[in-house]
């Protein structure tokens, strides 16, 4: 049964507390609502999956603004500019305002999504009384805890303290207190541990029932997430070294590929959302608006496909360290050149001569045109138009998009070891060489700690914000001050959107 037959949208009394409407095109569509209310016959317990499968495809319907607001403030990537959302240029700059329409629908995307699981457990533990087997209702809930973790980690890391919901109903959070950064985190630990018993013990491409689905393991990984932020580096060693020591993941030879229609459901990915287009040429059409990331002009190698927004480029910074490293297979695959950007690298008389292979077009034959916005293009948001279904012209359409991999397992692994953690499965040098290794590079040996975040800063670029967040918990803060841009300590966090500190009383002492 694939996750994307299933669009439960869930009511609730208390909505317009939290999602005020924003000029975004999924808070003005009108929600198909199915209620679970004294109607629904709980003694039909073969519908017990539906709550959870409503809760997967309401994780996976994310809002275009809500991983660019999230990912823009680290040193590998930039916003781009000339366009119609100054605030998210802004943003990328350390310069916030709180009346953003972004930083409010960001908000109430992800605590919508949070308040909808917990509307799904509440549901199947209505079922759960009923069921012939009720551990499967513990592991259902088990999974819709951790897709709410998921969700609760990036609202933290965003904005630090913040709300712990505990029930489906909003108007909770007109009385509730703010947790702080490091209670979340340990809120989000304690929680994995609770379910990491309930859940399969399998990789997810291995589910049948739920193809993709989170597993045990995929719990472990945002345990480990969690615990890097707060700096428990023993918590993070024990997670990752189950997770590696399981043997259940291994890399993707191709890297390049990794990021196209091969990766999805990857043995590399613990973790993703998954879209399809079902591989027709018309009819449904399960898609993320991969736009935002692509570039504005370019002559695809299939005529017809169409671009992209240009709101969002790697650094020029992250591409000379890339640069000095040698680096090709990273590179390439995590940039897409024009010619006015290649111009500009050569005009640093350091970088007068580049590599043969920098050009502006892809290994895939598309051509990228110069366009006002951007210089450089994502290639990990990127799906040649070669890879398209037939009959489909939408950028990225029927790409996933990848929320954790191993990569990035082995590197917080290597990191926590570093850092003084003691772990299993693989050493420090092991696990760094492992990622260095499909990268063409040589191997390293008494790994140091600065190597690592080196390492961490190629290989996860424009992922989920990872190089900003590491260099805050780092206390890093220079590093982030770069092409013009001065970064404080103030700045780690965003403001609460002012529409949420007139509504709710505890952000307004804040």
């Amino acid at each position: 049964m694939k996750l994307f037959n299933f669009s439960i949208k869930i009511n609730f009394l208390m909505i317009t507390l939290l999602f005020i409407a924003a000029c975004n095109e999924k808070l003005d569509t009108p929600p198909e609502n199915t209620k679970f209310t004294g109607e629904t016959d709980y003694t039909i317990t073969d519908n017990m999956v539906l709550p959870l499968l409503g809760a997967y495809a309401e994780f996976q319907s994310r809002g275009w603004e809500d991983f660019p607001m999230i990912s823009v403030r680290g040193d590998d990537v930039n916003a781009g500019g000339l366009g119609d959302q100054q605030d998210f240029t802004e943003e990328d700059k350390f310069n916030y305002n709180k009346d953003y329409w972004m930083f409010n629908s960001v908000w109430q995307n992800l605590y919508a999504d949070i308040f909808k699981t917990e509307s799904s457990m509440e549901q199947i533990l209505k079922y759960k009384e009923f069921a012939a087997n009720p551990s499967t209702a513990d592991e259902y809930i088990a999974e819709a805890k951790v897709l709410r973790a998921f969700l609760l980690f990036q609202i933290s890391r965003v904005w630090g303290a913040v709300f712990i919901p505990t029930s489906s109903d909003p108007s909770d959070l007109l009385v509730a207190n703010l947790a702080t950064k490091d209670e979340v985190m340990q809120h989000i630990s304690d929680q994995m541990d609770e379910v990491i018993p309930l859940l399969k013990d399998m990789h997810p491409n291995e589910r049948v029932d739920i193809p993709g689905g989170v597993t045990k393991y995929t719990a472990l990984a945002i345990k480990a997430l969690a615990n890097l932020e707060l700096k428990n580096y023993q918590g993070v060693a024990d997670a990752t070294s189950q997770i590696i020591s399981s043997g259940k993941f291994s890399l993707e030879p191709d890297f390049y590929e990794l990021f196209k229609i091969a990766g999805k459901l990857n043995s590399e990915n613990l973790f993703e959302m998954q879209f399809s287009d079902f591989g027709k040429g018309t009819g449904d059409n399960m898609i993320y608006p991969f736009e935002f990331f692509g570039p504005q002009g370019w002559t695809p190698a299939v005529s017809g496909a169409t671009g992209g927004w240009g709101f969002y480029e790697p650094s020029i910074k992250w591409i000379k360290f890339m640069l000095d490293r040698g680096e090709t297979t990273r590179l390439q695959t995590s940039v897409l050149f024009t010619d006015r950007g290649i111009t500009e690298i050569e005009s640093d008389p350091n970088y007068s001569t580049l590599p043969a292979w920098i050009t502006n077009t892809t290994p895939s034959g598309d051509v990228l045109n110069d366009y006002a916005r951007a210089k450089f293009a994502s290639g990990k948001h990127y799906l040649p138009s070669d890879q398209l279904t037939p009959g489909r012209t939408v950028y990225g359409t029927n790409k996933n998009f990848t929320c954790i991999r191993y990569a990035e397992i082995l590197l917080m692994h290597a990191e926590a070891l570093t850092q003084g953690a003691t772990g299993s499965g693989m050493t420090a040098d092991e696990a760094v060489n492992a990622v260095r290794d499909r990268a063409g590079l040589a191997p390293l040996t008494g790994v140091t700690n600065g190597q690592v975040m080196d390492e961490k800063f190629a290989e996860l670029a424009m992922e989920w914000g990872t190089r900003y967040y590491d260099m805050i918990r780092l206390g890093k803060f220079s590093e982030l001050s770069y092409d013009g841009r001065t970064f404080t300590e103030d700045k780690a966090y965003l403001p609460y959107p002012q529409i949420q500190v007139d509504l709710l009383p505890a952000l307004q002492n804040k």
